[in-house]
């Protein structure tokens, strides 16, 4: 079967667009190839800094035939009927059509549309240009010069230009870089390939493309993706990324070892500079030793920001070396040594720099910086980033004790945790942040626990980021994540949709990972309470409060009476600036705090759920209402899960399942619910033996799950559950609960809202699947 090939040779791409770009050319081409009836059997991008290519194998040679029926008007309908019927359907008259009896409609006539498929390369003509012109850059430009005014034709607009009214033509062709040529041929493997004949704005399609730019950039022409990729090859052009970053690792680890020296890899760099060659050539420069005084985070961070450099260190120590791994675009004649020196004598300025920047940043102490804090807006309705550090502080010291941390280290830390925004260096590497931090507070003699919560209380910043475990940098990240989510709740910047330009999604996470790594007992509710309440007061500058609505209480949401006025209190005093406001913030409190837990369930279900547990237990937790200790909830979610494993809980789920499902159809039917007591003398007196056996059963267990639960002792209290098996199965198979007389099956209702009562002590059943 025939295949396509396309390239769309350029000035270089930009690195960082190439991956990007690859997809999009394989998603609009494929994707309209398929629109079009031309199935395939399989597509492969490319991408190297001068062109895009993509290879497209299986193609018929034509498009499928169609047969289109189409009903119209009854024999004998008005003309305007019958003509417009013969118009739409493309016939010649209406002798071209059939008639047809239906038994509904009578007769009635009938189109037969038969089309004859394109041949593929008419097809791929006549959608290519659309693709191309339209191609979904993240930025693009226009180049060439501008035609001269009598050959100005775009867009139609006139202008007088001298004494003559021209006629302005449309923009030049955008595209990420000037595009230089189209590359597009199809046929079978077995014959010729042929071009396919399109244009963009000025520019034909061919067979020919061009090999390196410096070792071979003469004119090549190719017929399909396997010549293609052979004359490239020989043309000094890898076109595979994955193996031109292959090659590049190789080599440096070689050149590395050679030297007795390990390298320090970078997937990123290793990626950006795979889209930087088309041959890679992989050389070793080195430095002045006395740069290595440094931290070595710096030395690795100057070389791969200015020259794309990857650093080395000694395989027997794991110290940086004064040597690094540089990729080049050209099999230089002296073997690089030109190269090499050039990218010297660039890194020993940007290295001098970052010395600058270091004896510069030492002359003023991290706590002198913080001032500085006041000139940076954190947003511009949370005021500056001073307001937030001393937010963090308070907050710090309050979650010291709960994490077994220092509470005056844990202040000090959250005091400098963000002073190193105003130092040169972060100025310079803004990727520094944190890290810099930490080597200016044991430079100026701060505490090693409070130098190291410096550097970790950003994170885990993703999934596969390292969680503090440190108490005094537990406290810090923490609060850090706390204050940043209750505060946007605050005023309303909350993700939606694929939307989260605050990434709270990620700190909510990270909040999840420090506590269930490092077993935390914190009740998220009263943690945030202080910060919000800091967040409304600094939100009266801008008239916000006004905007924020009351909500329902919490009590409503499973939040004890004593929690509650906790939570208020709390608020209140914060709140002492504005005491006019004090119910409000209580108000406002409540709505956005009870979201927020609601936000912190997601994502621990996005968690949990990668570790393998079921989304559906979570809720069962979740539902139950003042949730808010992550860790109790995934140990309840841990041993709910082992319960209903086991045959015990999975027949009590059925049995409470069944009980829950009569309860809400009867409840619905009557108007009311069932939530009184039963009446264990009616029991007695008029019911079955199963009955009375449900009756003590459910009250003995309910003491037990009560007394677990408040040890929680989760995985006791699901075996106290298991008690009532039996006796559920038993009362499901011999008494009937819809019964004639009102009084006794208004009392067995109750008893089935007692059985759903007691399973509601661990976990809602209703919301566990299956």
């Amino acid at each position: 079967m025939p295949d396509l090939l396309l390239e769309l040779f350029s000035e270089e791409i930009p690195a960082r667009m190439q991956e990007r770009a690859g997809e999009d050319l394989k998603r609009l081409v494929t994707g309209a190839l398929v629109d079009a009836g031309l199935t395939y059997e399989g597509a492969r991008a490319f991408a190297t800094p001068r062109r895009l290519a993509l290879s497209v194998t299986g193609l018929p040679a034509r498009q499928p035939d169609t047969r289109e029926e189409r009903k119209g008007p009854r024999v004998g309908a008005p003309d305007k009927a019958t003509e417009g019927f013969v118009k739409a359907a493309g016939l010649q008259s209406i002798d071209q059509a059939k008639i047809v009896t239906d038994d509904r409609r009578g007769d009635f006539y009938l189109a037969v549309i038969k089309k004859p498929g394109r041949a593929a390369e008419k097809v791929i003509a006549a959608f290519m240009p659309e693709v191309i012109g339209n191609f979904p850059w993240p930025k693009s430009m226009r180049w060439g010069s501008p035609p001269s005014p009598e050959s100005v034709v775009v867009g139609g607009k006139k202008v007088v230009v001298g004494a003559e009214t021209v006629v302005i033509r449309p923009p030049w062709l955008r595209w990420v870089r000037p595009l230089h040529s189209i590359l597009c041929t199809f046929g079978p493997e077995t014959e010729e390939t042929a071009v396919v004949r399109f244009s963009v704005d000025g520019l034909k399609s061919g067979n020919v493309t061009h090999g390196h730019r410096f070792m071979a950039p003469g004119a090549i022409s190719v017929r399909r993706y396997d010549d293609y990729a052979a004359k490239l090859e020989k043309a000094f052009v890898v076109l595979d990324a994955e193996r031109r970053k292959d090659m590049i690792l190789h080599d440096a680890k070689d050149l590395a070892l050679a030297q007795g020296l390990a390298l320090v890899e970078d997937e990123a760099l290793l990626s950006e500079n795979a889209g930087l060659v088309e041959w890679p050539a992989v050389l070793m420069g080195t430095f002045d030793k006395a740069f290595l005084d440094l931290p070595p985070e710096v030395l690795a961070t100057a070389m791969k920001h200015h020259q794309k450099c990857f650093s080395l260190k000694h395989a027997s120590t794991g110290k940086l070396a004064n040597r690094f791994i540089l990729v080049s675009n050209l099999k230089a004649k002296d073997r690089g040594k030109a190269i090499v020196a050039g990218n010297e004598r660039v890194i020993a300025a940007r290295l001098a720099d970052a010395r600058f920047f270091w004896d510069q940043d030492l002359k003023v102490p991290l706590a002198a910086r913080v001032e500085k804090l006041k000139e940076i807006v954190f947003h511009e309705k949370l005021g500056t980033q001073y307001e937030r550090v001393e937010r963090i502080e308070c907050l710090a010291g309050e979650l010291a004790p709960k994490v077994g941390a220092d509470a005056k280290q844990a202040v000090r830390a959250a005091r400098l945790c963000k002073a190193d925004l105003v130092t040169e260096m972060v100025g310079e590497f803004p990727e520094l942040q944190g890290l810099i931090g930490k080597y200016y507070a044991l430079a100026q003699g701060e505490n090693a626990a409070v130098a190291r919560a410096i550097e970790e209380h950003y994170r885990p910043q993703g999934p596969t980021d390292a969680v503090p475990s440190n108490p005094v940098s537990v406290a810090v990240a923490l609060a850090d994540k706390l204050d940043m989510l209750a505060c946007f709740w605050a005023i309303g910047e909350t993700p939606t949709g694929s939307k989260d330009p605050y990434a709270l999604r990620r700190a909510a996470l990270g909040a999840i990972r420090i506590i269930l790594a490092n077993d935390l007992r914190i009740r998220l509710f009263s943690a945030m309470a202080k910060p919000f309440g800091r967040a409304v007061r600094s939100m009266e500058r801008y008239s916000v409060i006004e905007k924020l609505a009351a909500a329902e209480s919490l009590t409503a949401h499973g939040y004890s009476d004593k929690d509650v006025s906790e939570i208020e209190q709390t608020v209140i005093k914060d709140a002492r600036s504005l005491p006019k406001n004090a119910d409000a913030f209580i108000s406002i409190y409540r709505a956005k705090a009870i979201d927020l837990i609601s936000f912190f369930a997601d994502r621990l279900k996005v968690h949990l759920r990668e570790q393998g547990a079921r989304h559906d237990l979570i809720d069962a937790v979740f539902s139950l209402g003042g949730q808010d200790d992550l860790l109790m909830i995934v140990k309840r979610v841990e041993a709910l899960g082992r319960f209903l494993d086991s045959d015990d809980g999975a027949h009590l789920m059925t049995g409470v399942k069944r009980a829950t499902n009569i309860l809400r159809i009867e409840e619905k039917k009557d108007g009311r619910a069932y939530d009184r007591a039963p009446d264990f003398k009616l029991i007695e007196k008029q019911g079955l033996p199963e009955e009375r056996v449900l009756f003590h059963v459910i009250e003995a267990a309910e003491g037990h799950v009560d007394d677990h639960v408040a040890r929680e002792d989760f995985e006791t209290a699901m075996k106290a559950l298991a008690e009532l098996r039996p006796a559920v199965d038993a009362f499901f198979d011999h008494v009937t609960v819809n019964v004639e007389d009102r009084k006794l099956r208004e009392n067995r209702l109750n008893l089935l809202n007692r059985l759903r009562e007691a399973t509601l002590k661990v976990a809602d059943f209703s919301r566990i699947e299956g």
